[in-house]
């Protein structure tokens, strides 16, 4: 590995990567070095079954609705699988809602939409007056729809309600198209990257920017440079993983705290035949009087593959419980919608551990109450050599597309200041 070069760029998840991209069309050495043994960050597919695959983070490739007037909105990973033939398919599935094992009917659907709309509203309505409080604030806590909106929204932040910004929740880019990719959105972006020189497997221990150049010690050596870019997540900075000397200034490990990382995990389940049909794919929220409730995707793509999302703090007391009592909770909700016969077909699942995944300690970040202007802090670069990108700095946070777009615009950040 180098020990020289004009900027470090640490962490090869989209961000990291379209950072080393665009460098290289700038025409500004780098040094890429991830701490895992594979690029790709949260974007990352596993086998569940032969030639089935699962993506234990970022699933939907999205489009905002005004991706003209905001590029970050555009999601440049659908125009790279159409031009390599990989196969997407858009996103049109119906919804179906399920409480005690049974649908809701037509008038308790349009009760469910009632309140969800009251919900929105409420939010919309706060926000607008110039608050940033939690959303348990300002929703109806105890309607009868209350829990599977919390169940939900729990997914969404990923935090639960009290833990939530209402303003964070309302300036997410609201999703416009959302497409699937059938040998995962994991693959897709390691096949985009696979172009880029990366050191894996080299932990950064510290940024030394005291002095003229900035030199960053990894496991694997020291590398002098002008300017650094970290993508890591809020999860690492805030842990203080990687020590900086001077430390970080305040105001921006302030930023990094009020908009910490939440917990979003979900339970991938192969079924080892088609046992739902083809009218039954598609998005389900299913709850009950006894147990946690959960929402899930049923059989997108004939994929025999069925996906149970949790969030907040559920989703950390069952990452604790571990990969088995994460199966039989996945299963037992699936149970809930078909029925029991359907554990007859249960095959492999596969359950996500992102609070406890050492190079992210979470899945995505979101702002607690009163701490959404944080997010303006969290790109800012300091002194003209340490330099921020990856989700939680992306103006389409929490998506993979806004992660790339971070690292364009902090590669072009870095070329002001070198060129």
């Amino acid at each position: 590995m180098p020990t020289q070069t004009d900027v470090v760029i640490i962490g090869a998840g989209s961000a990291g990567l379209s950072a080393a991209k665009e460098l290289t069309t700038q025409g500004i050495s780098f040094i890429l070095v991830e701490a895992s043994h594979r690029i790709g960050g949260r974007a990352y597919s596993e086998e569940i079954a032969p030639d089935v695959w699962f993506d234990l983070g970022c699933a939907y490739l999205v489009s905002g609705p005004d991706a003209e007037k905001h590029i970050d909105e555009s999601n440049p990973f659908i125009d790279f699988a159409k031009k390599q033939g990989a196969f997407i398919e858009q996103y049109q599935y119906d919804a179906h809602y399920n409480f005690d094992g049974q649908a809701l009917d037509d008038l308790e659907k349009k009760e469910q939409d009632k309140f969800y709309k009251e919900c929105e509203d409420a939010i919309r309505s706060s926000v607008s007056s110039g608050d940033d409080c939690a959303i348990s604030e300002i929703v109806d806590l105890e309607d009868p729809y209350a829990k599977p909106y919390m169940d939900m929204m729990a997914v969404t932040a990923p935090k639960d309600l009290d833990e939530a910004s209402a303003a964070d929740f309302f300036h997410k880019v609201e999703e416009h198209v959302t497409f699937n990719a059938l040998r995962g959105y994991g693959n897709l972006v390691a096949h985009w990257g696979s172009d880029t020189k990366v050191s894996l497997d080299t932990k950064v221990e510290s940024v030394d920017w005291s002095g003229g150049d900035i030199l960053v010690k990894t496991i694997k050596g020291s590398i002098r440079a002008r300017c650094i870019i970290s993508t890591v997540s809020n999860g690492i900075l805030a842990a203080q993983q990687i020590h900086f000397n001077p430390r970080l200034p305040d105001w921006k490990m302030e930023a990094v705290q009020g908009v910490p990382m939440g917990a979003e995990n979900k339970i991938g389940v192969h079924f080892t035949k088609d046992v739902f049909g083809p009218e039954a794919g598609g998005y389900y929220q299913a709850w009950s009087s006894k147990a946690q409730g959960a929402y899930v995707d049923v059989n997108l793509m004939s994929t025999n593959v069925v996906t149970v999302f949790m969030g907040g703090r559920f989703s950390i007391w069952m990452e604790k419980q571990g990969p088995q009592a994460a199966h039989e909770f996945a299963v037992d909700r699936i149970a809930d919608i078909f029925g029991n016969d359907i554990r007859k077909s249960v095959g492999r699942s596969i359950s996500t551990a992102w609070v406890t995944e050492p190079w992210t300690l979470g899945s995505y970040a979101c702002a607690l109450p009163g701490q959404f202007h944080q997010r303006e802090l969290l790109p800012r670069a300091i002194d003209g050599r340490l330099f921020f990108a990856g989700e939680a700095t992306a103006r389409a946070n929490g998506t993979c597309n806004g992660a790339y777009w971070s690292g364009v615009r902090a590669a072009r950040e870095v070329a002001e200041v070198i060129n």
